[in-house]
């Protein structure tokens, strides 16, 4: 948890979608880290389901905003 709070303080970079991606990924990875730990050492049949779950979606909604991150890289000239 400590290390989700650490990950999500981004320097602002004008582009709130862009910020708002780069603070959820951290958030979205402490959740996966969690689910992880539930499966690992929980036993109610409902909450490793739950956690499954989580694994899943988080994960896929990570890659959507990497990808959108990527997508909206600043653009570096070429040249000199």
């Amino acid at each position: 948890m400590e290390r989700m709070g650490k990950d999500m303080s981004v320097t602002h970079s004008g582009d709130p979608d862009r910020d708002f991606a780069a603070m959820m990924i951290p958030h979205h990875q402490g959740a996966i880290d969690m689910a992880k730990a539930e499966l690992q050492f929980g036993h109610d049949p409902v909450m490793r389901r739950l956690a499954q779950g989580i694994i899943v979606q988080q994960q896929q909604e990570i890659d959507l905003m990497r990808r959108e991150l990527e997508r909206r890289a600043p653009r570096r000239q070429q040249g000199g």
